[in-house]
């Protein structure tokens, strides 16, 4: 009974986030059309318009994942696929009055304002029940509740994990360690015979090693009869994964271990429109300021006013990286990297270097489509050749293309890096980026460029 009023509750909810967006996006735009006196609105043209931009909206949202359970979901994550299917909706309205030669019935100036009062409002609205809903269940409420079972560190890990994250909404009811004897398989038995129609918990969870795969196949036909949802945590300590996901290849189930979200084509599509969109932007924006900044190099320094080097890009391909120059003119065969009271970096460079400023030409090199705004930092060539040999992983940097600034950068992990171990946890970051990324996570990490990302204190 506990399990049917689960399933129920989570129906109930998704269909009252649904008609929740649906009414945010009718309302407001209801309100700002009441709050534009120029406009006439007497005709029914704009109710119509917002009332298929209310179905619509949640209509794309349902075909997104948007009403799946937010438990275990980052908040940044699920405005990201809000923010998605907010987009894709403005994109069809569009469409459709392109297609139906009913542009001119509207004004702009109201499809503007009521597009952005919407995402806004409904943005804010998700992140306020998000927040409640986690402080809810920090306190002891809104749990389900979980019986794990698997082999006894395994079970340790899990139950750890699941201690550390109580905001989560995931309690352990109870555990079960499978040591192969006979009392295990008897517990199995019971639990499987008492908890068909009645259970005190929500959700079965299995954590073996992944040698452990004819054990696991055996436990969970024994759990068969038991209409909760059972999942997997394979033990992949020895492995380390950018991401994974289950594959059907030659009729055969894989999992790629090495799998990134920007595999996908049309997340890559997304992550490439958003360079262009907030690319082109920022290049506008920025344009003035990089024309004084070239001027000044050349007044004040002299010889070229960019800096030109060849880094690897996605897929380990060579491309030109561009910044303003910040050092005098001198020949090197390697590169060095730059320190402190380094006689190389020029008054005026020592500036650009510590604002950052001398990374804007790179705004070019978004909108070439060779690097993007968020993802790991290139390193110069040599430093690649000599870093793959001595940090494990180092190279699925380069699955994704680099960016402009990064997760490392941050969370300080930028500039010289006088040790092995500053590398080394660079890298952990950058991999931990590309295994997580969101749209939401990318706006994130733009967002805290702007607090804490622009300043270096690094030469």
């Amino acid at each position: 009974m506990a399990a049917l009023k689960g399933t129920q509750s989570n129906d109930w909810l998704r269909r009252a986030m649904r008609c929740f967006d649906a009414a945010i996006a009718v309302a407001v735009s209801w309100l700002i059309l009441l709050s534009m006196s120029h406009i006439n609105y007497q005709e029914d043209d704009y109710f119509f318009l917002m009332l298929i931009g209310g179905l619509l909206l949640p209509a794309i949202g349902e075909l997104l994942g948007l009403y799946q359970p937010w438990r275990g979901r980052s908040l940044f994550s699920m405005l990201g696929v809000y923010g998605l299917s907010w987009l894709a909706t403005i994109v069809l309205l569009s469409l459709l009055l392109v297609a139906t030669h009913n542009t001119q019935n509207f004004s702009r100036l109201w499809m503007g304002v009521s597009s952005l009062a919407v995402l806004t409002t409904g943005s804010l609205m998700r992140a306020a029940l998000y927040i409640y809903l986690r402080n809810l269940r920090a306190q002891g409420k809104n749990r389900k509740r979980i019986v794990i079972i698997g082999r006894q560190a395994n079970l340790e890990r899990l139950a750890n994990h699941l201690n550390a994250m109580v905001y989560a909404g995931y309690q352990l009811q109870s555990a079960y360690t499978d040591d192969d004897s006979d009392h295990f398989h008897k517990q199995l038995h019971t639990l499987a015979e008492e908890s068909a129609f009645d259970r005190a918990f929500d959700e079965i969870w299995l954590t073996y090693p992944l040698s452990d795969g004819d054990k696991v196949r055996l436990v969970s036909a024994n759990l068969i009869n038991i209409p909760v949802s059972v999942r997997y945590f394979p033990d992949l300590s020895d492995i380390r994964l950018l991401n994974h996901r289950m594959a059907q290849v030659v009729g055969l189930y894989s999992l790629e271990l090495n799998y990134s979200p920007l595999d996908s084509g049309p997340l890559r599509f997304i992550k490439n429109l958003e360079d262009r969109l907030l690319g082109g932007l920022l290049f506008i924006v920025f344009l003035p300021v990089m024309l004084l900044i070239a001027a000044l190099v050349k007044w004040k320094m002299g010889g070229p006013v960019l800096f030109k080097q060849h880094r690897h890009g996605i897929d380990g391909k060579c491309f030109r990286i561009y910044k303003f120059r910040s050092m005098s003119v001198h020949k090197a065969t390697n590169t060095q990297q730059a320190c402190q009271n380094d006689p190389r970096i020029t008054p005026l460079g020592a500036f650009l270097r510590r604002t950052s400023l001398d990374e804007l030409p790179q705004l070019y090199n978004v909108l070439q489509g060779r690097m993007s705004l968020v993802g790991p930092r290139p390193h110069a060539l040599d430093h690649n050749k000599y870093y793959q040999g001595v940090i494990q992983n180092y190279m699925q940097r380069h699955r994704v293309k680099p960016g402009m600034t990064g997760w490392a950068q941050i969370n300080g992990y930028r500039g010289n890096t006088d040790t092995l171990e500053q590398m080394q946890k660079r890298v952990e970051y950058d991999l931990y980026y590309i295994d997580n990324w969101s749209l939401g996570f990318d706006l994130k990490i733009l967002a805290m460029t702007i607090s804490r990302g622009f300043i270096n204190y690094q030469p």
